[in-house]
């Protein structure tokens, strides 16, 4: 399997950095290990002294938003809409112990991260203008058609896992109970991305390594270091 971002999009955003994580054995993560309280916590003090909006990582996504031609407060990204809501509502709901984890520590880095269950990715994973032939499900089962020119999350069976880049993912890989391999995502736009891209990689391989996960592949990916491969369940 493999993940990277096609040339258009790097040619349009070159600043971007990402990170790639695989992890194994999701199913078995320890759900009585997830301690997410301290880092919910720096992350209220921070929204008390800056509002998500005013954060580095999150004004490059707007801009990109603006690039894109969508409206920022329509579309935001991802950690945006997370630390919006958990500003309101002072915890997040719980959804699965890796998955809550990654919430927590996408807030804490104000990067947006993505979690994919392997199983229902065919071939790989390229973020690439969509051509509109791709289909996305969503939560509410609709099956939707992004149109040409959306950046999508694409494999090779035209499956659209992520619109409008790191706003929404889809239902078709959504890590659950049965999920075992999972392709970990973290994107970032700002001037100190790559850096703090580094340090996100460090603290969700401590998460994994408390959770009772593997953490089999991981990479920093860039210009000059496009491209990542990977064997679910190797």
């Amino acid at each position: 399997m493999h993940f990277y971002h096609s040339d258009e999009i790097w040619n349009r955003f070159p600043a971007l950095s990402a990170l790639v994580f695989v992890l194994h054995g999701v199913r078995a993560a320890n759900a009585a290990a997830v301690d997410i309280g301290e880092t919910l916590g720096e992350v209220a003090a921070r929204l008390e002294k800056t509002a998500e909006a005013d954060l580095p990582s999150i004004i490059a996504w707007r801009q990109a938003y603006s690039a894109m031609g969508l409206k920022p407060t329509q579309y935001r990204c991802a950690v945006e809409a997370l630390l919006r809501r958990f500003r309101k509502d002072k915890d997040l709901p719980r959804f699965h112990p890796l998955v809550d984890v990654l919430n927590a520590e996408s807030m804490q880095a104000a990067i947006p991260i993505a979690a994919f269950d392997c199983r229902n990715i065919v071939g790989g994973i390229c973020v690439r203008p969509a051509t509109g032939a791709e289909t996305h499900r969503s939560f509410q089962g609709d099956i939707e058609h992004p149109a040409a020119g959306e950046i999508i999350f694409a494999d090779a069976a035209d499956q659209a896992h992520s619109r409008r880049w790191v706003f929404r993912q889809g239902a078709a890989s959504v890590v659950s109970k049965e999920s075992d391999t999972v392709l970990i995502v973290a994107e970032a736009l700002h001037d100190t991305g790559a850096e703090d891209l580094a340090a996100l990689r460090d603290r969700i391989g401590k998460r994994a390594a408390q959770l009772g996960i593997a953490s089999a592949r991981q990479a920093l990916l860039t210009r000059s270091n496009r491209r990542f491969e990977f064997t679910p369940g190797a």
